[in-house]
């Protein structure tokens, strides 16, 4: 058995392996150290079939992959043979999860104890609410109506099916609610690592090039989470702009990979894989 200490907490996001210069990248990842543990922070693939081989490729390199879905494992494309949509899609791939050894959102959080520990780490699936609304604007119906005259609309207004609720932000209400109780519920002080496929607060989508994206990256309901919960670092992805930046002192990491187009403008500044933790 490796020993647990020795581990590196390492976070990547936003794998696309429908292009194959990402599959490529993903072939090539592999831990330094046996005990090293990997969070995936989502948008793995689109269709059900490359986010189970990917897991399980990862999860036999790995002695821990912990997984969070992005909005594009909950797209319901066309072509793929799986039509499952809304909360039976998240739960299916939950399911394959499983099989597969990989930490998600339903199971207990686990606590690291390698390099930087301990901390509980918390892999969270909350969506977005469309409460990060573009300057100017102070509804959702405002907002949208400016997105589409500008040509800024996301996928998920075609893909990401909510059922059964009647709208992503009820079902993002919805996994707050239930989110915070379980965080509020800890019977302990450990600090944590929370892990969401979208930023917790709206900070870091002011660098974005297009604001009326910002809508479809997150919600306001989570602005204070760092604070409440013991953040000891925060990891996300979605933006396609990996960085670190700081909030309330915690530090917070951007760790996508992205398109192909965008790494080769802008390469890997920190990595593919980024160390989330260090000692001391």
């Amino acid at each position: 058995m490796p020993d647990e200490r020795t581990g590196r907490l390492l976070a990547v996001s936003d794998l696309h392996v429908g292009y194959a210069d990402n599959k490529s990248i993903v072939d090539r990842i592999r831990p330094a150290a046996e005990a090293d543990w990997l969070i995936v922070a989502g948008d793995v693939a689109e269709q059900v079939e490359a986010v189970e081989n990917t897991l399980g490729l990862l999860s036999r390199r790995f002695a821990q992959v912990v997984w969070v879905p992005g909005n594009h494992e909950l797209w319901t494309p066309e072509h793929d043979p799986v039509q499952a949509r809304g909360e039976q899609r998240y739960h299916l791939l939950v399911e394959i999860c499983r099989t597969l050894g990989v930490l998600t959102p339903e199971d207990p959080y686990p606590v690291w104890r390698g390099v930087g520990g301990p901390v509980r780490i918390v892999p969270l699936f909350l969506l977005y609410d469309y409460s990060f609304r573009p300057p100017g604007t102070r509804t959702k119906d405002e907002a949208l109506r400016r997105a589409y005259r500008e040509g800024v609309v996301c996928s998920d207004e075609f893909l990401l099916h909510p059922d059964p609720h009647p709208s992503r932000e009820a079902w993002c209400h919805a996994r707050i609610t239930e989110t915070e109780a379980r965080l509020t519920a800890l019977d302990d002080e450990l600090p944590t690592v929370l892990v969401n496929h979208y930023p917790l607060v709206r900070a870091p989508t002011d660098v974005l090039h297009h604001p009326e994206f910002a809508q479809w990256c997150g919600t306001e309901r989570t602005a204070d989470w760092h604070r409440r919960f013991r953040a000891r670092c925060v990891v996300y992805g979605h933006l396609h702009i990996p960085r670190i930046t700081h909030h309330d002192g915690v530090p917070f990491h951007e760790v996508s990979i992205g398109y192909p187009r965008e790494w080769r403008r802008h390469g890997h500044p920190h990595g593919v894989l980024r160390q989330v933790l260090t000692a001391g």
